[in-house]
């Protein structure tokens, strides 16, 4: 199983917010999560768009978690390695 730090989606249309979450790579997007580590609010002020738990997520990636591309993008953002 390869564990993948993801966005899963929730709101209605045209008005997303997303949970940053822990999710076995082969499930489905709004499928059952492992771990939720924050939410991305992409709509919000840049101040509120993004929290998260930061020793969870370091956590995880230490244990062999990969990010998907977005995520990525978002922990660069929050000054977190993903290396």
């Amino acid at each position: 199983m390869g564990a993948r730090i993801r966005l899963k989606r929730f709101g209605t249309k045209k008005r997303p917010y997303y949970r940053i979450v822990v999710m076995d790579s082969r499930a489905p997007r709004d499928g059952k999560a492992l771990e939720e580590l924050g939410y991305y609010h992409p709509i919000e002020q840049k101040e509120k768009q993004v929290r998260l738990d930061v020793d969870k997520t370091k956590a995880w990636l230490a244990k062999g978690a990969t990010a998907s591309d977005t995520v990525h993008r978002l922990l660069n953002k929050q000054a977190i390695t993903t290396s």
